[in-house]
C-alpha cells in the first residue's frame, strides 16, 4: 500500500514539474507553427538526455528543463526536419522572406530573434544574438536541427557598429552554436541592400563583412547586399528596408534557388526519426 502511494506521489510530482515548466512565460520570439501531436516515449528515449523520461508527458510546444545545462528548451518533435533560424525583423514575420525560402527548400522553421537585434544591436527587450543566446533570452530547441541559419546585419549597419565588434560577436555566436549543436551544419545570410553602386552604403559593407566571416569558417553564405537593385525590387519596399508581401515572396523564391545552388535544401533521404536533446513580435521599422 505504501509503495503504491509512493509511486502515485512520484508520478504526480513528475507531471507537476513538466506542467510548471510548460506554463512559464514565453521567451523572446522563438517558435514553430503550433502542432497538436504529443511527444512519444520512443522519441523522448531517443535523445539519450538526462530527464528524457519526463518529456513524454509534454505535448508539442512544451518547454522542458534540461538538467545538463540548466536551461529551458522547446520540445520540437520534427527537429530533424527543422531549421533553426536566427535573425531580425526580415525573418520575424510568419511570411518573412528567409522563412519562405527555407520552407520552400523543404524545412520546417523554428525562429529565434527579434526585430531590432543583430550581431551587436539589442532592442531593449532582447539582447544581441550572442547575448540573447548565452543569457537565455531565446528558448532554443531541444534536439539536433537539420540546419542552422543566421541572418542579419541590418541593425548593426544602422547603429554604426564597427567591423571589429560585428566580426567579434559573429565569431562568438558561431562558436556557441557549434558547441550547443555539434555536427549541425551552419549557414549565413547577409544584409539586404541596394548594392555598392546604388546607395547600399553600410548595409552592403556589412553584408560583405559577414561573407568574410562565413568564408573564414568555411560556411555557406548567401550574399543579399545588392538584391534590391539586382532583381529590381526597390518598387516592393514597404519602407526604407522592409519588403511588402509581394517583395517577400520574390525574395523567398530567390533564396530558395540560392539554397539549392549551395546544396542546402533538405534531402528526404537524410531524414531521421524525431529526437530530443539539448538545447524572440514584430518591430515594424527595424530589421
Amino acid at each position: 500500500m505504501r509503495k503504491a502511494m509512493a509511486r502515485t506521489r512520484a508520478s504526480m510530482s513528475g507531471a507537476a514539474a513538466v506542467m510548471a515548466v510548460s506554463s512559464l512565460i514565453g521567451l523572446s520570439g522563438c517558435a514553430t507553427p503550433a502542432r497538436s501531436s504529443a511527444v512519444s516515449p520512443v522519441q523522448a528515449a531517443a535523445s539519450g538526455q538526462p530527464g528524457a523520461g519526463v518529456v513524454n508527458q509534454a505535448s508539442a510546444g512544451s518547454r522542458i528543463l534540461n538538467p545538463a545545462n540548466g536551461r529551458l528548451e522547446a520540445v520540437v518533435p520534427d527537429i530533424s526536419r527543422t531549421v533553426l533560424l536566427i535573425g531580425d525583423s526580415q525573418s520575424e514575420p510568419s511570411d518573412g522572406w528567409p522563412r519562405q525560402g527555407l520552407e520552400a527548400a523543404g524545412y520546417k522553421v523554428y525562429y529565434c530573434g527579434r526585430g531590432g537585434t543583430g550581431f551587436v544591436s539589442a532592442n531593449g527587450k532582447t539582447g544581441n544574438y550572442i547575448d540573447a543566446l548565452l543569457r537565455g533570452d531565446w528558448l532554443l530547441p531541444s534536439g539536433t536541427p537539420a540546419l542552422i541559419v543566421v541572418q542579419g546585419g541590418g541593425n548593426d549597419a544602422a547603429g554604426g557598429a564597427s567591423d571589429i565588434r560585428i566580426t567579434g560577436n559573429a565569431e562568438r555566436l558561431l562558436a556557441a552554436l557549434k558547441a550547443r549543436y555539434p555536427g549541425t551544419r551552419i549557414a549565413m545570410i547577409g544584409t539586404l541592400a541596394r548594392g555598392e553602386a546604388n546607395g547600399g552604403g553600410r548595409r552592403t559593407e556589412v553584408d560583405a563583412l559577414l561573407g568574410s566571416v562565413a568564408a573564414a569558417h568555411n560556411l555557406p553564405f548567401v550574399s543579399v547586399g545588392d538584391w534590391l537593385t539586382r532583381y529590381g525590387l526597390e518598387k516592393d519596399l514597404a519602407d526604407a528596408v522592409h519588403m511588402n508581401p509581394s517583395g517577400r515572396r520574390v525574395l523567398g523564391t530567390l533564396l530558395e534557388r540560392r539554397l539549392r545552388d549551395l546544396g542546402l535544401e533538405r534531402k528526404p533521404a537524410s531524414d531521421q526519426p524525431p529526437a530530443l536533446a539539448t538545447g524572440g513580435g514584430t518591430d515594424s521599422f527595424q530589421d
